[in-house]
C-alpha cells in the first residue's frame, strides 16, 4: 500500500512540486511513488477529511467490510455511510472491491488505498 497525502496548495506550489520531481528525473535519482491530493481552499479539505470520514477509513482500514457491516460498526445509517463511501473513493482514498461468493454472486467490499493519510493544511 502507499501513504496518501491531503493538503492544501496552490498551482504555484503544485508546479514547484512538479519541478522537483524533474529535476530528480534530469539527475536519474530515484523517484518514490506518492499520491497527493491537494486542494486550494483549506474549507474544501475539511469539507472532504470530515471527522466521520476518517473514522469511516479507520473502520475500512480495520477490516475489509461492506458498506452495510461499516454501517453498522459504526451505528450509523447505511445510506449516509454509502454516500460517504462515494466521496472518499471519488478522492481516491477508497476503492470498491467486488468479490465473488461461494455458490451465488458477488458482494462489494470497501477496501482502503492507503496505510496512511497525513494531512496538512495551511490557512493564511
Amino acid at each position: 500500500m502507499r501513504n496518501i497525502t491531503v493538503n492544501t496548495g496552490t498551482i504555484e506550489t503544485y508546479f514547484a512540486d512538479i519541478r522537483k520531481i524533474a529535476k530528480k528525473i534530469d539527475h536519474n535519482k530515484p523517484i518514490q511513488p506518492e499520491f497527493t491530493l491537494t486542494f486550494e481552499d483549506p474549507g474544501d479539505m475539511f469539507a472532504v477529511m470530515t471527522p466521520v470520514r476518517l473514522a469511516l477509513f479507520r473502520a475500512a482500514k480495520a477490516q475489509l467490510s461492506s458498506i452495510s457491516a461499516l454501517a453498522q460498526r459504526l451505528g450509523r445509517d447505511r445510506s449516509t455511510v454509502k454516500k460517504d463511501v462515494d466521496v472518499l473513493v471519488a478522492a481516491g482514498l477508497l476503492d470498491i472491491e467486488e468479490v465473488p461468493l461461494p455458490g451465488h454472486g458477488r458482494q462489494k467490499f470497501v477496501k482502503v488505498m492507503a496505510d496512511r493519510i497525513q494531512l496538512h493544511a495551511v490557512v493564511t
